[in-house]
């Protein structure tokens, strides 16, 4: 599961509170929060754990002993993986406080040259968010150059970062499934029973209703998720300690290993393959260290070594002393243990917790493709945001109906949540063992700890999680072929991405426009320069694309100012509006053509706030500034003009005396709107361009020039043609690219680009779109692309 879970949750600024005792109270309160987050998922695995362990061969050895070495094993397992390794360990490499394999892989990335991000040096510079970076690094070890320097290695290691998100993706269709069927499978031991039919027919409906509701966001019910996980911990903590006594008190002993090697004596092979069953429970384990974000590491170890670990022992504990001495209800162990008395009410509350569960997990599938496009490695789809105060509340319609459709799929077409839970366990194994090889590099790279610290790490953990892999892996055959296939599916649509937009990219690079040609056209280009800001935007972080050579060529005339912007995902969760722009200078002062980077974290959202254009002009007004004062802010050589880049930062341009900004809201229809370009523009977040009626609010920037007499002249007049061209209107210049493999490609790779990569691209969403510029202002120039 990764960080964004979608419930509605703040988490305050860390190192706030110098009192102890603030601390304490707040990462209480952040802890009650994350039980209903955190934990949903992981709480409801007593509905089918031991039901999917004793079945197939090891039916025959149903025995005391043999129920005692199944408890015996889940109590190390918890133990081991969850508390040893998650909580001591793994919580500890929080990526500037975000988790998750992508804040692992972001941490490598930043820390050595693994990323295949095109150009992502250029787009770094300054970010001070980096918490661990080159300024911090030790001597390259070999094991680091030999990375950083073959190419096949560092793809090998984006492949497995991807294929552990198509695990993820994958968790996201099962753990529906498997959550809702185990829950209602409760009417099957009530006096009325339900038929197999009637209770997948109940948990589809469930499951739709539960699909069909997610565009409304998580926040409007989140404030039941925490009580729901609470109560139900609390009754299954309570049923289990009943069952302790009541049954076989003895069970308290099976918490020795001296029972795992008894059970291994007596079952052999059939014990091992039943691993698979055990793995299930700590299903829901990669939710503590991905929902790092919202919370703190300290909060999510005290929910779970106080409340979640204790009551998930006791329920487990009590199921097995309750099947010691009734062997013959293990197929629905969980309901029948229960006492009659409070069935209907733990019925209910199993119901609710296994729906909540469900929703992190969805909710989580849509933040790891939002963050899988952050990285280049997944085609545009909309991404619709349930809260505006919220950034983990997000939802992709497109992702959630293919969701929805898949578990319905798995529900109706395995009707059984042995089965299901065969896929489950593989998928949650899988994730867990790609984790454990991150961490043992981060341990080496990120902490620079010894090689040989790392190596028992991997070691240790890779032993443990490897035997419980194989044994899911051998029940591939009886349904664990569910999450391969998916994956495999996902994976291969996130790669064929990534392998085109690289190529594109490394397009552009190759046949970027020569600065001597450029300079040599003089400030007029050759051409009319028109009043206006042209923004061209491009993959390029320097140089100038051929896109622009390729509009001149064909058109008589150009803005007089033009921006070339850069729209870049830097490996760190959020950047700070402080850090969002960089920006530099193409060509000599005469020309006016400018460069801006803007960044985003992969878990930035870019929202249409309507304020682009005037943060551009007042960060491109400062950088003039900082320029005049500063020659240095920008290249020396003569030779090249593309050079450094500046940080301009809402702080330096609240303090800058250049620019005098005025705003004004009036109200206008919409022939107002279509009267003037740059007006156009401040109107569009309150304007709804399918009603021509409809009366709008606009808000109107304007800019001036603050008289002062020690302003350089040149500078002055850099400024005042800057905001004439900003009043004269702005036109967003974007390629319409389309990308074909050369006629000397292999096969392959004409399939891969011709087909998949042109396929991806005609239904995902515009870049136009993606960006939020605004279809009225837009100039597309069709570019062919053979790579």
């Amino acid at each position: 599961m990764e960080p964004e879970s979608g419930i509605s949750i703040i988490s305050p600024p860390r190192n706030l509170f110098p009192l102890s005792w603030v601390n304490l109270s707040r990462n209480l309160i952040l802890a009650y929060q994350s039980l209903g987050v955190v934990y949903g998922d992981l709480s409801t695995s007593p509905l089918y754990v031991y039901s999917s362990t004793f079945i197939g061969k090891l039916q025959n050895h149903r025995n005391e002993d043999a129920i005692f070495g199944a408890f015996s094993l889940i109590f190390w397992t918890l133990t081991l993986i969850p508390l040893l390794k998650y909580v001591f360990i793994v919580l500890s490499a929080d990526d500037n406080g975000e988790g998750g394999a992508f804040a692992l892989y972001s941490l490598l990335c930043r820390h050595a040259k693994f990323s295949l991000l095109p150009n992502q040096q250029a787009a770094d510079e300054e970010l001070s968010a980096y918490k661990y970076g080159p300024s911090t690094q030790s001597t390259s070890s070999p094991l680091k150059r030999s990375l950083e320097k073959h190419k096949r290695l560092r793809t090998a290691l984006l492949v497995v970062v991807l294929f552990g998100a198509a695990m993820v993706i994958g968790d996201g269709v099962l753990t529906p499934a498997i959550s809702v069927l185990s829950s209602v499978s409760g009417l099957q031991v009530t006096e009325k029973k339900l038929s197999s039919g009637a209770l997948v027919v109940l948990a589809c409906v469930i499951l739709v209703g539960l699909f069909a509701l997610q565009h409304v966001g998580t926040h409007r019910v989140a404030f039941m998720f925490a009580p729901i996980v609470i109560i139900w911990l609390v009754s299954i903590f309570s049923i289990g300690l009943y069952n302790i006594v009541h049954w076989n008190p003895k069970i308290v002993h099976a918490i020795s290993p001296y029972y795992i090697i008894k059970f291994f004596r007596e079952t052999g092979k059939d014990g091992w393959i039943s691993l698979g069953g055990i793995l299930l429970s700590v299903t829901g384990t990669e939710a503590m260290f991905a929902d790092i974000g919202h919370f703190t590491a300290f909060s999510i170890r005290l929910a779970f070594a106080f409340v979640v670990y204790p009551c998930l022992v006791v329920q487990y504990m009590g199921q097995a002393a309750f099947l010691s001495r009734n062997l013959q209800k293990i197929p629905n162990s969980f309901y029948d243990s229960i006492p009659g008395p409070v069935f209907w009410p733990v019925f209910i509350i199993a119901t609710l917790a296994s729906i909540v569960g469900s929703q992190a997990i969805i909710t989580a599938t849509f933040s790891i493709i939002k963050q899988c496009h952050a990285l280049g490695c997944f085609p545009r789809v909309k991404v619709v945001h349930t809260s505006k105060h919220i950034f983990g509340q997000i939802y992709i319609p497109e992702i959630n109906w293919i969701l929805m459709i898949l578990t319905l799929a798995i529900t109706i077409g395995f009707q059984d949540t042995t089965l299901i839970g065969n896929a489950y366990g593989l998928a949650c194994i899988t994730v867990m063992f790609i984790t454990t090889f991150l961490m043992a590099l981060v341990v080496t790279f990120v902490w620079q700890k010894s090689v040989l610290l790392a190596a028992v790490f991997l070691v240790f953990f890779w032993f443990c999680e490897g035997v419980y892999l194989s044994a899911a892996l051998m029940k591939v055959p009886q349904g664990g072929w569910v999450p391969l296939v998916l994956s495999v599916i996902f994976m291969m649509v996130m790669y064929i991405w990534h392998y085109g937009i690289r190529k594109k990219y490394n397009f552009d690079m190759h046949n970027k426009v020569s600065l001597r040609w450029l300079l040599g056209l003089g400030p007029s280009l050759g051409i009319m320069r028109v009043p206006g800001i042209g923004l061209i935007y491009s993959e390029l972080a320097t140089g100038v694309p051929a896109i622009f050579s390729h509009f001149v060529t064909n058109l008589p005339a150009f803005h007089k100012v033009l921006v070339f912007i850069c729209v870049k995902s830097v490996p760190i969760p959020y950047v700070s509006s402080e850090e969002r722009f960089l920006i530099g200078r193409v060509c000599p002062r005469p020309y006016r053509m400018y460069r801006c980077i803007v960044r985003y974290g992969y878990k930035d959202i870019q929202r249409d706030d309507g304020d682009f254009e005037d943060q551009l002009i007042q960060s491109i007004a400062e950088f003039i500034q900082m320029e005049a004062g500063e020659p240095q802010v920008c290249s020396s050589e003569s030779s090249s003009y593309d050079g450094r880049l500046a940080v301009i930062s809402s702080r330096t341009i609240q303090s800058s005396t250049s620019l005098i900004v005025s705003e004004k809201e009036d109200w206008g229809g919409n022939e107002s709107i279509q009267s003037s370009k740059s007006q156009m523009l401040q109107s569009l977040r309150s304007a709804y361009p399918d009603d021509e009626n409809q009366t709008v609010r606009r808000r109107r920037v304007r800019f001036e020039v603050a008289s002062s007499p020690s302003m350089d002249t040149s500078v002055r007049e850099e400024l005042i043609d800057l905001i004439e061209a900003k009043e004269a209107g702005v036109a967003y210049i974007m390629g319409h690219s389309y990308v074909k493999a050369r006629r000397s490609s292999s096969y392959l790779k004409k399939v891969v680009i011709d087909i998949g990569y042109s396929f991806l691209r005609k239904n995902c969403r515009g870049p136009a779109v993606a960006l939020n510029i605004p279809h009225t202002n837009l100039i597309e120039v069709g570019m062919i692309y053979y790579v």
